[in-house]
């Protein structure tokens, strides 16, 4: 299983998204978040990334986690589990990187057509405030076949 980070930036009622410029995710809007490197501690991945991609940096206090998602593949590849953190308070300023694109959204008008295909369906449970749990399965040709998502006290 790959371990993978995600944070999402928020401020009142806006999203920080970025564009993907390069590899996987390419011209997609997304969170700000990558893989775990070897020996290194999930949240420590979730500063690093966030600091890389947007220019942000966000202490640990800072960062709360809100969701573990988890993707099964039908076409063989190692299966995701992806942190996924809420940030509301950062230092640094937003800037656009070689991989991404900062912008912000109002949470009302996310551009879930020019996002992976799941986002439209947790957002909601991440935006509501609810820590959640979700898993997903695709198909061979990357769709979204089977799904489940539960809300955490």
């Amino acid at each position: 299983m790959k371990i993978f980070t995600l944070v999402l930036v928020t401020r009142n009622s806006e999203i920080l998204l970025g564009l993907k410029k390069r590899g996987l995710g390419e011209g997609k809007w997304n969170g700000f978040g990558g893989k775990v490197e070897f020996g290194e501690t999930v949240i420590r991945a979730a500063m690093r990334e966030l600091c890389e991609e947007s220019g942000i940096v966000a202490d640990e206090c800072n960062l709360l986690q809100r969701g573990i998602i988890t993707m099964d593949f039908a076409n063989g590849e190692d299966s995701f589990e992806i942190h996924v953190f809420l940030c509301t308070n950062y230092k640094g300023e937003i800037t656009e990187t070689e991989e991404m694109k900062p912008q912000w959204f109002d949470i009302h008008h996310i551009p879930y057509d020019l996002m992976w295909s799941e986002a439209r369906l947790w957002y909601p449970v991440f935006l509501s405030g609810h820590p959640f749990e979700a898993s997903f399965s695709y198909d061979i040709q990357g769709h979204i076949i089977n799904h489940a998502i539960i809300q955490l006290p």
